[in-house]
């Protein structure tokens, strides 16, 4: 069985992270989004993949090439105009030879564990087109459907604009026949549609996903989907070759890449994870949920809380970055803080595509663009998105602007 994997979309609501890449490839836990979907799928026994690409496809196909590094089969169907969702599955229609069956996967969804094998069994089991389904506790952002008791989807509905019309909703991961192609020709290109004619024409059975599932869709997803990963750590590794110089102390999961050096005075607490090649410098404090991307350099006296760094940043000292999310190649100045919070306790809003969204949440910091220099001594607002190679000049109190 062939995995088809749609990688190609714009993701413009997870800006400022996928105006400069695709949202499979955002970086937390020490690897890529795709990387994860790629290795779940080699578990599950399915090592011929296509991918959908599309938008900064060549950060896709630089990186995986022909998945030998994987231990799989990778090519490429390139999707040039992002059209949605249904066009993107109908690239592959060349690709899928009449009479077999395949797997769908949006490659914007993240799981604790294998959701694959779990869609695998229960084909296995009806040797009908299987939907695998979950519960989230927010169902109006995602296709709800509505099944029977013998596990048969009767109805889907997609982004519902009324609320509580069903509990489960499409958890990104399908197993579907050849003839789906025909269906979604005739519907449209609407998956939705075609989905409901495939219901008629042959019935589409659920699996019911019960572990945790992230839909990457906001930039503080990427915060819950880091959270999720590392929750299901029980070990921590240290590389033979990453250097801790000293007075060092390691609480919990934590994973450390090879080339790391931890100056002494530092404490880290785990679950975090630090990238190959990063630099943490004196008596800082890497705290819980902290995911540090490669070559990132952490200077002294540094805290970091619940953040990811995308990798190549560098944080000046005596700085704190908390429940954020930097991109690569970011510079933090000295003495600049990321306020995580408001004053009255309210849940803080963040605007992204040009939208005020309220993320529902008490704690967050910023989000930084690739490339983007933050000068030293600022204070960046909770919520606050800075876009890919903006520059925020130093804050200072003299001389005052205009004296010289």
């Amino acid at each position: 069985m062939k995995a088809v994997i749609l990688t190609g979309g714009r993701a413009s609501k997870l800006d400022p992270f996928t105006a400069t890449r695709p949202a499979v490839m955002i970086n937390f836990s020490g690897r890529y989004i795709l990387e994860n979907i790629v290795e779940q799928l080699r578990a599950a026994g399915i090592v011929d993949i296509v991918l959908v690409v599309g938008h900064e496809r060549d950060k896709v196909m630089d990186h995986f090439k022909g998945g030998a590094e994987q231990g799989v089969n990778i090519t490429y169907a390139i999707q040039d105009e992002p059209v949605g969702i249904g066009d993107a599955v109908l690239h592959m229609k060349e690709k899928v030879l009449r009479g077999e069956y395949f797997m769908l996967v949006y490659g914007d969804t993240v799981t604790s564990s294998n959701i694959y094998n779990s869609t695998i069994n229960s084909f296995n089991s009806f040797r009908l087109p299987i939907a695998s389904v979950c519960l989230t506790p927010a169902t109006e952002q995602y296709g709800n459907i509505f099944m029977d008791q013998e596990m048969n989807i009767l109805r889907i509905i997609e982004k519902p604009q009324e609320e509580g019309l069903g509990n489960y909703v499409l958890a990104g991961a399908f197993i579907l026949p050849s003839v789906y192609f025909d269906l979604l020709e005739k519907n449209g290109c609407i998956m939705e549609k075609a989905l409901e004619a495939l219901i008629e024409d042959q019935g589409l059975k659920a699996s019911i996903w019960e572990e945790d599932w992230v839909d990457v869709g906001y930039p503080w997803d990427i915060l819950r989907g880091n959270k999720m990963i590392m929750d299901s750590w029980e070990h921590a590794f240290i590389s033979k070759k990453a250097q801790l110089m000293g007075d060092v102390s390691i609480q919990g999961s934590v994973v450390i890449a090879d080339d790391v050096t931890v100056e002494k005075g530092t404490l880290i607490k785990g679950p975090c994870s630090i990238g190959p090649g990063s630099f943490i410098g004196h008596n800082a404090l890497i705290r819980e949920y902290t995911s540090i991307g490669a070559n990132s350099e952490i200077g002294f006296g540094v805290e970091l809380k619940n953040c990811v760094l995308f990798g190549r940043s560098k944080v000046g000292r005596l700085s704190f970055v908390g429940d954020s999310v930097i991109g690569e190649g970011v510079y933090i100045g000295s003495g600049t803080m990321t306020v995580n919070g408001r004053l009255d306790g309210g849940t803080i809003s963040v605007k992204t595509n040009g939208i005020d969204m309220d993320t529902g949440l008490h704690k967050i910091g910023s989000f930084i663009g690739d490339g983007a220099m933050v000068g030293s001594g600022n204070t960046l607002a909770a919520g606050c998105v800075i876009q890919p190679e903006e520059r925020i000049p130093h804050h200072f109190t003299f001389p005052k602007q205009g004296e010289l």
